[in-house]
């Protein structure tokens, strides 16, 4: 069996690296806020409502500075008020590219707890999300799982579920990755099929950081489902099954693979040969490996499909590749001399036998040339190559070969 190589896993999960949170999605919630702002802004003191009023219409002009500038220098004494201001300086913060800032005002908006419970959570959630995106990932956590103990009714927890199985997933934190795609997936409702794949994709990294394969092998099938003709899901797939010794399987993952328009590696063409040779199927090894890039002047692909056209007893095609092998290792015209031999092409296989240069093959290679000769009839010459065959290496095959043969040559010049 080949050894198995998961490279293109490792590769798989370093893309998974950099699977956070897009700030669209933020920026989409800060829209949110802003819009609810205008809503929420009479429960503020007369004065500091006009303020936030002034400072909506800079934002919505993107004079983000002087939004700011409008509400930096404003002192509430009201808690309620701090809080709301706060809350929007955040958001204003983040749109301006000040994160830290950002993360600072949201923090104390949501510290305070002078929000309303919905406020409240729609700000920490806003406060999560944006350490999330700014890979602060140890401070994010918290915030998301109080974020789930109580949620609003038009929010969604799956949603939440799924940022924290992110979370924990950058922070190589595989068991609790698991644990919240587990309750993610039990009330997620999915509106696109790439929302299901993401999801599939991190359930996929933390099981094989966690060498749970054969917990493996069902995920990779649910993303094939979603993504068949995304090679790496087959890659993966066919390398846990033979991690799994699973040769049959393996098998047919890389034959679906090409019948959905994989373009498989040259590793993997290999592989797929070996596994038809195991499968008894040599003549598919040796066509799979014909398409190899160097499958006409490799050497070891030259005698593999030689070998494989053997056993598929295809004598002519072993004949043209074992041919080919010689021209590159003179060693292989000894292959080739025996096949053309067996194959009734006597005089090709005692031009080619002459070309055998191996000197442990002197007694095999006279034994040959006596098969060849006997067989077109020339006595004299079989049992010429009969005695030398002895003379090498006394055997009981070369003097058989000589008592039949001088007999042979007795009764014809008897007959004569």
């Amino acid at each position: 069996m080949m050894k198995l190589s998961l490279s293109h896993t490792s590769d798989s999960l370093r893309s998974l690296r950099g699977f956070i949170l897009t700030l669209s999605s933020v920026f989409l919630l800060c829209l949110a806020f802003l819009f609810s702002c205008v809503s929420q802004a009479q429960q503020l003191s007369q004065y500091n409502a006009a303020k936030v009023q002034r400072a909506l219409q800079l934002q919505q002009q993107e004079k983000m500075t002087e939004a700011i500038n409008v509400l930096a220098v404003l002192t509430p004494s009201n808690d309620y008020d701090k809080a709301y201001i706060q809350r929007m300086l955040g958001v204003f913060y983040w749109q301006s590219g000040n994160s830290n800032s950002a993360v600072s005002y949201l923090s104390k908006a949501v510290n305070s707890k002078q929000l309303a419970d919905e406020q409240t959570w729609v700000t920490q959630r806003m406060l999560a999300d944006l350490l999330l995106t700014e890979q602060r990932f140890a401070d994010a956590l918290p915030h998301y799982y109080q974020l789930t103990k109580t949620v609003p009714e038009k929010q969604n927890i799956g949603d939440l579920w799924f940022r924290i199985s992110q979370t924990h997933y950058q922070l190589a934190q595989w068991e609790k990755v698991l644990s919240a795609l587990n309750k993610h997936e039990r009330v997620a409702k999915y509106k696109k099929e790439s929302e299901k794949s993401q999801s599939l994709v991190l359930k996929l990294g933390a099981q094989l950081q966690l060498k749970q394969w054969k917990s493996a092998i069902p995920t990779l099938n649910s993303l094939l489902e979603l993504e068949p003709n995304k090679a790496t899901w087959w890659q993966q797939l066919s390398s846990i099954q033979l991690r799994l010794n699973q040769p049959k399987e393996a098998l047919n993952t890389l034959v679906l693979a090409q019948r959905q328009g994989i373009e498989l590696s040259q590793s993997e063409l290999k592989l797929l040969a070996q596994l038809y040779a195991q499968r008894g199927i040599p003549e598919k090894a040796a066509y799979v490996l014909s398409q190899l890039d160097e499958a006409q002047s490799d050497i070891d692909l030259l005698t593999m499909q030689a070998s494989y056209w053997q056993a598929a007893k295809e004598w002519d095609k072993a004949i043209v590749m074992w041919s080919k092998a010689a021209t590159v290792d003179t060693r292989y015209y000894w292959q080739v001399a025996q096949l053309q031999i067996q194959e009734g092409r006597h005089q090709q296989g005692l031009k080619t036998l002459d070309k055998v240069k191996d000197y442990k093959k002197i007694e095999d290679i006279a034994l040959a040339k006596v098969r060849a000769y006997y067989k077109l009839n020339q006595i004299d010459s079989a049992l010429l190559h009969a005695k030398r065959a002895n003379d090498f290496t006394p055997s009981n095959e070369a003097k058989g070969w000589i008592k039949y043969l001088s007999q042979l040559r007795k009764t014809a010049s008897n007959s004569v």
